[in-house]
């Protein structure tokens, strides 16, 4: 597996047409798209971000503020944007490469093709649910089990949790101290994608999104949670490609 600074690239083809990153949820990393590079149309390089403070970057402190991760990103992703690329984010995944692709049409008036934004709400809504980032520990975890993944398992290892927690409490501090301003909209058509059971996020949450591009929209659900992502990663990964591959 290449890796590329906060970038990794499991197969990397230098004659892809189209790059695809993908940003993970709150909590997770590079791995929860293990099972996506054998299942990719020929064609479309999947590139892999890793925030800081998880799996192979765990020694690092994680970031708490999304601007501070998207300045930090800006400068690193910039030499990977030598092809069409698209964004795929899931949850907080969602947030952050939605707020990348606000800044670099800012900066440097470029775009994704396409823009994924999977299992979060619009950025301009306002959140249905007080923060948690903040709370004593049992109760931080408590309201962490809200969104159904995490096994159960873990949270009864506690050399596990104590090792975990510090990077859970930043991600949701990114998601929870979060201030949406307005701004032009994407210049990217936008593909919202949720889960047919989730109680974390509302079909009308995901059909705000329209507001965020000011091309083509459309909606479509999956059987699973707020983490379709893993029990319908292949018919959700088909969809992607298929949209990318048109």
């Amino acid at each position: 597996m290449k890796k590329i600074s906060w970038f990794m690239l499991p197969h990397p083809d230098p004659q892809a047409t189209t790059r695809l990153f993908c940003f993970p949820y709150a909590g997770g990393g590079v791995s929860a798209f293990r099972l996506w590079p054998g299942e990719m149309l020929p064609g479309i390089e999947l590139c892999l971000v890793q925030y800081p403070g998880r799996e192979n970057r765990l020694h690092e402190a994680p970031m708490t503020r999304l601007s501070e991760l998207v300045d930090a990103l800006i400068p690193l992703i910039t030499p990977l944007l030598d092809r069409p690329f698209a964004f795929f984010g899931h949850s907080l995944g969602a947030l952050v490469a939605f707020e990348l692709a606000r800044e670099l049409q800012r900066r440097a008036q470029l775009s994704p093709i396409y823009f994924f934004a999977s299992g979060g709400c619009a950025p301009q809504l306002p959140a249905r649910k007080p923060p948690i980032h903040s709370l004593p520990r049992e109760e931080f975890i408590a309201g962490l089990s809200e969104f159904n993944g995490t096994p159960e398992v873990i949270w009864r290892n506690k050399e596990l949790v104590e090792l975990l927690l510090p990077m859970l409490r930043a991600d949701m501090s990114i998601l929870e101290t979060y201030t949406y301003l307005p701004s032009p909209p994407l210049t990217c058509p936008i593909l919202a994608t949720g889960g047919l059971q989730d109680t974390v996020v509302q079909p009308e949450e995901l059909y705000a999104w329209r507001e965020q591009t000011s091309r083509f929209f459309s909606v479509q659900m999956f059987p699973g949670d707020h983490f379709f992502l893993q029990s319908s990663w292949k018919p959700l990964l088909e969809v992607i490609s298929r949209t990318l591959s048109l």
